[in-house]
């Protein structure tokens, strides 16, 4: 029976390039992989490597030889990962931060169950509107909702959700102001706009992807979503948002779609984590369990 740390140190000369190279990768002196390797073809009974001072080569039974040895080094590692999952029973504490809506939205419903999954599993969330340096300040995990892609940070980024902004409104406003027909009608409208940026605009795409901007009667003006929505099931006007914000406000008719053909764009809902914690068996649980939670919706 071969020496599979044999197989190892062989493997890792073939795809360093060399005993010294795989010598330093390895952390273990030149001289060790050299003497196991000529074990390996002592064992063997034929030459797996031409070497000499300045080159280094496979013999064509080398190579059948390296390519079935990384086969099986493979397995052995899939083998072993999947035993260490399984004793590794998540636990320990994991510190999440996500904005307001993102908690009200979407976490608040699944951390209970998370918890009751996990019952050695410590959560903490904090929940801010303010950016947040996951490395710095020492958390696991960031839920993070956005309307573009989030830029290259070096933080692992899972993609968990992406969502269609809707154009909405009250059945009375509607019944009073008519209801418009094509997005130029938004003109004559009462808006409930997002953001205090002063833009009135509203930018709507149809499934063929052509794009308008309109730009209707500004009546209110809020940065938080569940004020404009509180507004639009009141009767005051027309505003765009995510589904998932106003979904029961849609499925008891508070509200309806407006030009349901069109919509205001998406937002994207994405965890993110640092790359030394997302292999935590603790972080990494609760990232697959968040992100199954999330698909489902």
């Amino acid at each position: 029976m071969l020496n599979l740390n044999d197989l190892v140190l062989f493997a890792a000369a073939v795809e360093h390039g060399g005993f010294a190279a795989a010598s330093r990768r390895l952390g273990v002196p030149k001289s060790t992989v050299s003497k196991r390797v000529a074990a390996l073809e002592e064992e063997l009974g034929v030459r797996l490597i031409h070497r000499t001072s300045r080159s280094f080569t496979l013999t064509d039974t080398g190579r059948d030889f390296h390519e079935h040895a990384r086969a099986a080094l493979i397995e052995t590692e899939a083998a072993e990962n999947i035993v260490r999952r399984r004793v590794a029973e998540p636990s320990g504490k994991v510190r999440i931060t996500c904005g307001v809506p993102t908690a009200q939205d979407y976490l608040a419903e699944h951390l209970p169950a998370l918890a009751r999954a996990y019952p050695r599993l410590h959560v903490q969330l904090d929940v801010s509107d303010r950016w947040v340096d996951l490395v710095q300040e020492g958390y696991d995990i960031g839920v993070r909702s956005h309307f573009a892609p989030l830029p290259d940070s070096g933080l692992i980024q899972r993609q968990a959700l992406v969502e269609t902004i809707v154009v909405v409104a009250a059945p009375a406003y509607l019944a009073q102001r008519g209801e418009p027909q094509r997005p130029q009608d938004l003109a004559g409208h009462d808006a409930l706009l997002t953001g205090l940026s002063g833009r009135t605009a509203w930018t709507l795409e149809d499934a063929a992807g052509a794009r308008i901007e309109v730009e209707p009667i500004a009546r209110m003006t809020a940065n938080e979503g569940r004020v404009l929505c509180a507004a639009a099931v009141a009767g005051l006007g027309v505003t765009v948002l995510p589904q998932r914000m106003c979904r029961d406000e849609l499925a008891d008719g508070r509200l309806r779609r407006v030009l349901p053909q069109w919509s205001a764009g998406q937002v994207t809902t994405t965890l993110v984590m640092p790359h030394r914690r997302g292999q935590l068996p603790g972080v990494r649980a609760t990232v697959e369990f968040l992100l199954d939670c999330l698909s489902r919706r």
